[in-house]
């Protein structure tokens, strides 16, 4: 771990989906993929929880436009 690390800060794939209402495999998509940023401790993913929040609020403002496949996808 860096250290940059607080616990606080980061969260489970379980908690963002909790939080959130987005099931736990996306944000282990999400993760892999790079739009959130996370940290891979073993077998699990940890989600920054500033980052999460960012996503959902940038889907949200977005509405209908976030199904555009011509969209970019940015990297909270």
């Amino acid at each position: 771990m860096s250290e940059d690390f607080s616990p606080s800060d980061w969260i489970t794939t379980k908690e963002a989906a909790e939080l959130t209402g987005y099931s736990s495999v996306t944000f282990r998509q999400f993760a892999r993929e790079g739009r959130i940023k996370a940290r891979k401790w073993g077998r699990d993913w940890f989600l920054h929880k500033e980052s999460v929040l960012n996503y959902v609020n940038e889907m949200e403002n977005l509405g209908t436009a976030k199904h555009d496949p011509t969209r970019q996808h940015t990297k909270s």
